[in-house]
């Protein structure tokens, strides 16, 4: 099933779709739903062609996310290889102001000249899990939605700055927070819909020229990993979502950054194909 929340006149709503109809039951977005707060009955029907989607989620809880999750992402950033057998998830955390739905226009923040593109799938926590296991950890995941970590490689904060050692990994890690850094949508795809999360194919475009093509058979750490390592960190409640990594193909390794007029379209098989335009500031 495929569930979405559009913007009706000011007054968010929420539905299932149905064929080229939306079936809407509900006001707000897709929490109470992924909550499992009960059945909602029937309101009324729209075509879902010209709806004004928004982000399936709003203002999640948490927005964990993956780096260094597929091998030939690794390797175009000319790091060694990871292996698997000793190698743990590296998991950061996004700001909820990162997230913005479908269309919606990211504009350009001075502090960066050169913002990326991340095509990834995003994973919708659904029931509690606190200290899951592997074989545990997929029955508490809602669904499934293609997302777009969008990514800052560098930060200019207008003054000289010391060079000391950890400040690599700070501009790294801050270069992910930017308001609109994390496009998702257009829908979220029912766990039982999806079938196996890791198979599933990846691609990015930008202004139409394809940059990303995986699958997420390629990970390093399959979803179900990255469910039960992150319950072992903290508390995962309904309606937090885990952005899982990228493959290759994104703009650093050739020098090449989005700019005003850029249109990224990301696309996770069966999940929808989520576009973002690129503003000025």
């Amino acid at each position: 099933m495929k569930w979405l929340a559009f913007d009706d006149h000011g007054a968010v709503r929420h539905g299932r779709i149905d064929g080229d109809e939306v079936v809407v039951t509900g006001d707000g977005d897709l929490a109470g739903v992924v909550a499992g707060a009960g059945e909602e009955p029937e309101r009324f029907r729209v075509p879902l062609a010209g709806l004004n989607l928004v982000a399936p989620l709003t203002s999640p809880g948490k927005v964990i996310a993956v780096a260094a999750n597929y091998q030939a992402h690794v390797e175009e950033s000319g790091a060694k290889a990871r292996d698997a057998r000793t190698a743990s998830p590296r998991l950061f955390l996004k700001p909820d102001t990162s997230i913005i739905g479908p269309d919606a226009a990211v504009s350009l923040n001075p502090i960066t000249r050169e913002l990326d593109w991340e095509v990834e799938l995003a994973v919708v926590i659904g029931r509690t899990a606190r200290g899951v296991s592997e074989d545990e950890a997929l029955d508490h995941v809602f669904g499934y939605a293609t997302s777009n970590d969008l990514s800052a490689r560098s930060l200019d904060l207008g003054f000289e700055r010391d060079g000391e050692a950890w400040t690599g990994f700070f501009d790294w890690l801050e270069g992910k927070w930017l308001d609109g850094s994390a496009p998702f949508g257009p829908w979220i795809v029912t766990a039982d819909e999806v079938g196996d999360p890791q198979a599933l194919q990846l691609t990015l475009r930008v202004n139409g020229d394809l940059k990303q093509s995986g699958t997420t058979a390629d990970m390093v750490h399959s979803v179900a990993e990255l469910v039960s390592f992150s319950s072992r960190l903290m508390t995962l409640n309904p309606g937090d979502i885990i952005l899982t990594g990228t493959p290759a193909g994104v703009g650093a390794t050739t020098g090449t950054f989005l700019n005003h007029g850029d249109i990224v379209v990301a696309e996770v098989q069966g999940l929808g194909s989520l576009t973002t335009p690129i503003v000025a500031a």
